[in-house]
């Protein structure tokens, strides 16, 4: 996956249209700096790494014992 650009998103609200995002809301989802706990980018990263998970190699929830 390649890292999110601000370009891209500017793109996709141009394209889109269905929400007006200023330029400010959209550097905040590429380069976080008032507070947000995780950045966009972390989240699709983390979002591309449970995507590759092999769920054959996870056991079913009723498997799980409590300690």
């Amino acid at each position: 996956m390649k890292k999110l650009q601000k370009q891209t998103l500017i793109g996709m609200r141009d394209q889109l249209g269905g929400y007006a995002w200023d330029d400010a809301e959209i550097a905040e989802l590429v380069d976080p700096r008032l507070g947000i706990i995780t950045g966009f980018q972390d989240l699709l990263d983390q979002l591309e790494a449970l995507r590759k998970v092999d769920l054959e190699s996870t056991p079913p929830a009723a498997d799980i014992t409590a300690p």
